[in-house]
């Protein structure tokens, strides 16, 4: 059957290549047996408990289990593990909390943030709802990188309801108590999408937004290794805020959004919650963050620009303007040679979206096969290698191939 070839193509290519975009990763070999099980065969409208089917007797377990684990692996008390990804997720934050046309203040997707996060035009975070963007401040060259007076000022000024505080191409550490600040003159509910540093959170890498945000959401699938899924939070903050959000939430998602939950999805975001849980997470956790770094002045030493001069997480990303090539053609190049990253848009950039001045990568998945500094330093030299001749592809390539052999993937 031709699915069937095209898989074990798509498993030969994920072994003998470097995973390096940053909102991708591998998950464990249980998680991949729960969401290829028989689960997948239950539908299950409503919560536990609450069904609108009968036969629910264990997959009500199965989502009480993935809840008890999120409320304790994030220390909240409410969550909600339901939405499809990340993007639900935050549909159904706004389907809760806002009515269209009100104003929601996000980051904006070219300094780093998300399209969820209110772009303009192009989806429904901006069409619905007034966008109010703020942007990353690269001449303070500070700890902060944003300029909290003008935000504050723009908050102030135009009112939202929502403030949401995310990244997908941000580098370094967000400051949640000083955005927590402004949403709370303005009275806004502070949104911490943390879907890229989740697992960075949970280990205690990074710092978390429990005690800041009113409301968090995250995918499932990145730093925390865990299928393709989103959860919901609410904080104490949240319900001291409102003892009813953690309802609306979930009038949010179901009936309001989605129909049926994945269950074999919700079963593997149970197991690898409680795998976050583990010493063993923590220790991997910690080493992305060492290999980031070790990668990120590896890449400086080498003469490429980072944005933000560097990085505090899993993820950099590369103004390559002084090599004199577009992020898409260093994308596709670094593909060929077996380097998986993705082109990637940087602050102010002059380029089109389609074909930006950067691209962006990260460690989780190189650390995940068990890479250290050693290697970082290696891949650091052959994107080098890369980006300033493409002849080298094909040696890179085989480079690239037995370094994957030193740290093989079981993907049965």
């Amino acid at each position: 059957m031709k699915i069937f070839s095209l898989l074990a193509k798509e498993k030969k290519r994920q072994q003998e290549t470097l995973m390096m975009i940053p909102s991708e990763n591998y998950t464990y070999p249980e998680v991949r047996k729960v969401v290829g099980s028989c689960l997948m065969h239950k539908y299950a409208e409503g919560y536990p408990q609450k069904r609108y089917y009968q036969g629910m007797e264990f997959v009500d377990q199965i989502e009480t289990e993935a809840i008890n684990q999120a409320k304790k692996l994030f220390a909240v008390p409410f969550a909600n593990v339901q939405p499809y990804s990340g993007s639900p997720a935050n549909m159904a934050v706004y389907f809760a909390l806002l009515n269209p046309g009100d104003k929601l203040m996000g980051l904006k997707l070219s300094h780093g943030g998300h399209l969820t996060h209110g772009q303009p035009k192009i989806t429904f975070s901006g069409k619905y709802f007034q966008s109010i963007q703020y942007e990353v401040d690269l001449k303070r060259k500070t700890a902060d990188w944003f300029d909290f007076q003008a935000i504050e000022e723009l908050a102030l000024n135009q009112k939202p309801k929502i403030i949401v505080v995310g990244t997908t191409a941000f580098p370094r550490i967000l400051d949640w108590q000083k955005f927590a600040k402004i949403a709370q003159k303005v009275k806004a509910y502070l949104l911490a999408d943390i879907s890229h540093i989740a697992g960075l959170v949970a280990a205690g890498v990074h710092p978390s937004p429990v005690n800041w945000a009113e409301i968090i959401t995250t995918t499932t699938h990145k730093t925390l290794r865990g299928p393709r899924g989103a959860i919901i939070l609410v904080t104490k903050k949240g319900l001291s805020k409102d003892h009813q959000l953690g309802e609306k939430i979930n009038r949010a998602v179901f009936p309001g959004l989605q129909g049926g939950p994945h269950l074999s999805t919700i079963a593997g975001i149970a197991i690898a919650l409680k795998k976050a849980r583990q010493p063993s997470f923590k220790k991997y956790a910690k080493q992305i963050l060492t290999n980031a770094q070790v990668l990120a002045e590896e890449l400086k030493k080498q003469g490429f620009q980072l944005v933000t001069n560097g990085t505090d997480n899993h993820l950099m990303v590369i103004d390559l303007r002084n090599f004199r090539i577009d992020g898409k053609s260093a994308a596709e190049n670094l593909e060929k040679a077996g380097i998986v990253v993705n082109a990637n848009t940087i602050p102010n950039d002059p380029n089109p979206p389609y074909r930006p001045s950067g691209i962006r990568l990260g460690t989780p998945a190189i650390t995940a096969r068990g890479m250290k500094k050693k290697e970082m330093k290696v891949i650091g030299n052959l994107i080098k290698n890369v980006i300033a001749s493409p002849k080298t592809i094909r040696k890179v390539r085989q480079e690239v191939k037995k370094l994957c052999q030193k740290f093989p993937l079981n993907l049965d």
